[in-house]
């Protein structure tokens, strides 16, 4: 199913911080604008090469705070495990992830399948569930597509 992407409008993002009680400076309104124009999931790394462009003197570590900020008020979600990079979704609508294997591709899927998932009784002990994402993993199909093709063997 076709998504279209549902980021939170930067007039939206200010008020955000107003109630917050959080100043939001140019270098964050920049990283904010940079990660609302991507139509793929970035890293940290990718953001701040973006930002630079228009702000030299922005470094990684205010890049990484900004980005753990926005997460923190509601406005971002990281995706992937701990163990992986850190990559971020501006769209805050329900819906899940595909996440290739092989290149680390991820693509967004909507789905109403949280609404037919049945919460085990035993998450009782952990908390309350108030939402539920799912991350599909496997092979995406431009990877899928460059395994399946012969490949020239070379010689010694």
């Amino acid at each position: 199913m076709k998504r279209t992407k549902t980021t939170i409008p930067e007039q939206d993002v200010a008020r955000v911080f107003r109630l917050h009680g959080v100043r939001l400076t140019p270098q964050r309104l920049s990283i904010w604008q940079e990660l609302s124009r991507q139509r793929t999931h970035p890293g940290a790394e990718e953001v701040y090469t973006a930002v630079r462009r228009r702000l030299p003197t922005v470094s990684l570590d205010t890049v990484y705070r900004a980005l753990h900020l926005f997460s923190s008020l509601g406005l971002i979600e990281p995706i992937g495990s701990d163990r992986q990079r850190a990559r971020f979704d501006t769209d805050m609508s329900p819906h899940h992830h595909f996440i290739c294997e092989r290149c680390g591709a991820i693509h967004d899927v909507g789905s109403a399948v949280e609404d037919q998932l049945k919460i085990p009784p035993t998450l009782a002990c952990c908390g309350r569930v108030e939402r539920v994402q799912i991350e599909f993993r496997g092979v995406c199909k431009g990877c899928a597509k460059a395994e399946s093709e012969p490949h020239e063997i070379e010689n010694e």
